[in-house]
């Protein structure tokens, strides 16, 4: 017995069409579009008509891969040395701080800081998860913050920080859950001070 037809599968005639026509359409979006976007490459003239040639000339610019990148970022400090030594006149500092919050408690570890100054931290929630808010204070400036991110639901975090003013900078975890969560941080870097604000 012979198997019946799908009427709704294309036959090979119309896959071969219609491959032909995606071919044809995907050259010519190559053509009018990706190559003066890309490389500034303008065949067809519809790249400055449209002005996406200005977008290849700043990719042109842009590392493509990340061997790319710190190759360019490599050229660039020697050519600029400066720009990769960054001095302070605050001495180097390092500091370890925990901080217990029972269920429904917020609290703060702050560093007080000179614009430009940097540290490298690292920070665990012990016995559950917590809210972090990231912010900065500067002198004086009341209830106002800078706010630098805020997560929900976190067991910890590490990276770098520079202060973008002066004052103090640092973290407000919130113990959302029904135990108690000790918050045990560590940083390294220059700062003045690392403390609880009260």
């Amino acid at each position: 017995m012979t198997p019946a037809i799908n009427p709704t599968l294309p036959t090979l005639p119309q896959l071969r069409k219609a491959t032909g026509i995606a071919i044809v359409a995907a050259a010519a979006i190559l053509i009018a579009f990706v190559l003066p976007a890309e490389y500034g490459i303008d065949v067809t003239g519809i790249g400055k008509a449209l002005e996406i040639k200005k977008l290849g000339a700043d990719s042109a610019q842009a590392p493509s891969s990340p061997v790319a990148a710190t190759a360019a970022v490599t050229a660039a400090a020697a050519n600029a040395p400066e720009a990769t030594l960054i001095k302070s006149r605050t001495p180097f500092n390092e500091s370890e701080m925990s901080l217990t919050l029972q269920p429904n408690e917020g609290g703060e570890i702050k560093a007080l800081m000179q614009q430009g100054e940097h540290f490298v931290y690292a920070w665990s929630a012990e016995g559950g998860k917590v809210t972090v808010d990231m912010h900065g204070e500067r002198p004086n400036a009341g209830k106002e913050f800078t706010r630098y991110w805020k997560e929900k639901q976190q067991a910890g975090d590490q990276g770098s920080f520079v202060a973008p003013f002066d004052g103090i900078h640092g973290w407000f975890w919130r113990n959302h859950s029904d135990k108690p969560v000790t918050i045990k941080v560590k940083v390294s870097g220059f700062f003045e001070k690392l403390y609880v604000p009260h």
